[in-house]
């Protein structure tokens, strides 16, 4: 299915076709899921049958034109457009999966990822990164649990994504990382409050793609900076989401996917690891 009109839920956008959709599809929720790993999630999950719901921010036009591609293919997906930043998108968001089938699957992909440090942090990043990556997946799940009432046939899933940094913290990107202490730490206390209708897991892994202000030089250099000497792939992140979803005894665990990074102990992030301006040094 195409669509095209959109209708607002407060400061949302999502696509009205969903809900004249008939309701016999498990409807997938990815946040961020108009680019990079997200859109990769989206793909995966449309290609196995799951009506998903594209969450997007400013990416509207990646995100219509990801669902125009899957329809072309015969696959299902709306879009719902929403600042994470609002207490109010998740109930909208949630609302589009309703719309669009049984919600099945949350997948809370999307991230705020901006360089900060114990010397320059400002408590507006803090709070920005606090709300995007920490309160709106609370906020989600608690949304998507009600969404999926009290006896579901089997239970609901959630994935958290978080980075493979939590099993050997350093202190670069501090607001982001705090934040995502956090969300490990909501993996369990959700997979604990919830149980047994909804399983709540998480997936970590390490860089995979050029992030924040990587530059594409740093990122060849430090991608294989591991035991392995072997970079993690967005496949590789897409193969875990459906190891989870095909697994029902997984719950309350994270899997890590770093290629043993942790192992090194590396005092910085791994983008400060190596320097740009000398030949080789990772």
């Amino acid at each position: 299915m195409c669509f095209v009109a959109r209708v607002r839920y407060g400061d949302t956008m999502a696509d009205p076709a969903a809900s004249r959709s008939p309701r016999v599809r498990r409807a997938a929720i990815v946040t961020g899921g108009a680019k990079r790993i997200g859109a990769a999630l989206v793909r995966a999950l449309a290609a196995d049958g799951w009506h998903v719901v594209i969450h997007c921010h400013a990416s509207t036009a990646e995100a219509k034109a990801l669902r125009d591609e899957l329809a072309a293919a015969g696959q299902a997906a709306s879009v719902v457009a929403a600042d994470l930043a609002d207490p109010a998108a998740a109930t909208a968001i949630v609302d589009a999966a309703v719309a669009a089938g049984e919600p099945r699957l949350l997948v809370n992909s999307a991230s705020r990822f901006d360089p900060d440090s114990f010397a320059d942090f400002t408590p507006e990043q803090w709070d920005r990164h606090l709300a995007v990556n920490l309160r709106a997946p609370a906020l989600l799940i608690q949304a998507f649990a009600a969404a999926v009432g009290d006896d579901p046939p089997e239970a609901a899933v959630v994935v958290n994504l978080l980075d493979a940094k939590l099993a050997s913290l350093n202190p670069d990107f501090l607001s982001y990382t705090v934040s995502k202490i956090g969300l490990a730490g909501l993996t369990e206390l959700a997979a604990r409050a919830y149980a047994p209708r909804l399983r709540v897991a998480a997936i970590a892994p390490s860089v995979t793609l050029v992030s924040g202000p990587q530059s594409r030089a740093n990122f060849e250099r430090v991608h294989t900076l591991n035991p392995l000497h072997r970079g993690v792939e967005v496949t590789e992140i897409v193969a875990a989401l459906r190891f989870i979803l095909a697994t029902p005894t997984f719950n309350a665990q994270t899997l890590v996917i770093d290629g043993g990074q942790r192992l090194l102990g590396l005092p910085r992030d791994v983008q400060h690891m190596v320097d740009d301006n000398e030949e080789d040094r990772a």
